[in-house]
């Protein structure tokens, strides 16, 4: 079928029936239960054994947007069994759950260039878009080969989407808070362009944005403001004209008092350049902060005010709300950064993620001696069996069996 013959929109399908959402639940606590995390969190969430004491926050882990996108393409494997089926990229930031989807026959529809390669898709193909979503003309490839499409895409993400559309509309230009790398931001960012209305604009830092609010303000160079922010904004962007009216939107999974400070500054810009009343045509906020996101940074902060030896982050290195717990500990105590259990070589080594240097490094005598209180939580992409291997990890490290652990009384 030529890649640009529209197929005929395929039926919808309901993958939520009770009898497939009853077996997918089943394979879904195989594979990511945890009963030690469990205990723990029924508990208050500390474990004391052996002079080793473990605290987990308060909200951690898998959140209802991931719980929903898992079971979703879990549902999709059950139901679609005498069809391909792909995906669009990883279903969440997180190998181990990644390799897990693979594992039910789902295929990574992303080629090495991280562009799908739909052009041998045909109608009898199931597509899943991620958690993340995917941009615009990519789902518009993919619709036209007439594919079946399972869509796990997170509702706050699509909140996001509403809003920029709605400037894109309004014509004001999406000033986006994100990584122009990410998924997420990619999905966004094409809907911030609605029928040649709209433009968009990628911040990343609070240095880029005030590069951004001096411009506002004085104008300047305007090649070098292209070239310094190249590949994070939209075809045609000219800092001139499309600055005029803006409007601040942003990656749910960021740090949610960095994003209100690129609120903050970016309004009061646009105030000095326009005066407070013409401001309120010329600048609109939205809070579009993923709600799990902010209860995971919530819990940590709560948890980092009492005293700890150290702090575990677990998840994938390219989780975007993991990396964020991984700052807010670096700026308090020792923190480590792990994918899982396995990074715990022993009492005196440990490989974790540097997110400066961008890859994993060793560190030596990483472990304090008892008595030792290790603080530990996860980002929303990160399953309880993995928190619950670190646990037993960290007891092993101290001769404490897991038989021995289980039967220990939390508290």
């Amino acid at each position: 079928m030529p890649e640009t013959a529209a197929a005929a929109k395929p039926a919808r399908v309901n993958l939520r029936t009770p009898d497939v959402m009853a077996a997918v639940q089943a394979q879904v606590e195989t594979h990511y239960r945890s009963e030690v995390v469990e205990k723990l969190r029924l508990s208050g969430g500390t474990l004391t054994y052996d002079g080793v004491t473990v605290r987990l926050a308060k909200q951690f882990g898998f959140c209802y947007g991931v719980e929903r996108a898992i079971d979703l393409a879990y549902a999709a494997a059950k139901v679609f069994t005498n069809r391909r089926l792909f995906i669009l990229g990883e279903i969440i930031h997180n190998p181990e759950v990644n390799e897990q989807i693979a594992a039910l026959g789902i295929k990574n529809l992303l080629g090495q260039d991280k562009e799908a390669e739909v052009r041998d898709l045909t109608a009898e193909d199931v597509v899943i878009v991620p958690a993340f979503g995917t941009d615009v003309a990519t789902l518009g490839r993919i619709k036209e080969r007439g594919c079946q499409i399972v869509d796990t895409t997170c509702g706050d993400v699509m909140s996001v989407w509403k809003r920029v559309r709605q400037n894109a509309s309004d014509d004001l230009t999406s000033i986006i808070h994100g990584k122009a790398s990410h998924e997420e931001t990619k999905a966004t960012a094409s809907r911030a362009v609605v029928e040649g209305r709209g433009n968009y604009l990628i911040v990343l830092t609070l240095a880029e944005t005030d590069y951004v609010c001096e411009y506002i303000r004085r104008g300047g160079d305007r090649q070098a403001f292209l070239d310094k922010f190249r590949g994070a904004y939209s075809e045609g962007f000219d800092p001139e004209r499309h600055l005029r009216r803006v409007g601040v939107a942003n990656q749910t999974t960021m740090m949610r008092g960095e994003t209100e400070e690129v609120q903050r500054r970016i309004a009061a810009a646009v105030r000095d350049r326009d005066g407070t009343e013409r401001a309120r045509e010329t600048f609109r906020f939205f809070d579009t902060i993923c709600g799990a996101t902010q209860e995971r940074q919530d819990a940590l902060k709560e948890m980092l005010a009492a005293p700890m030896d150290l702090l575990l982050v677990i998840g994938g290195y390219n989780s975007s709300n993991t990396s964020h717990l991984a700052e807010m500990g670096e700026a308090k105590l020792p923190t480590y950064f792990i994918r899982n259990a396995s990074r715990l070589e022993s009492p005196e080594r440990i490989v974790h993620y540097d997110q400066h240097a961008r890859h994993e490094v060793t560190t030596e005598g990483w472990l304090p001696a008892r008595p030792l209180i290790v603080g530990l939580t996860a980002g929303a992409s990160c399953p309880n069996n993995l928190i619950e291997e670190t646990i037993l990890r960290l007891y092993a490290l101290h001769g404490v069996s897991a038989e021995r652990l289980v039967g220990a009384p939390a508290r």
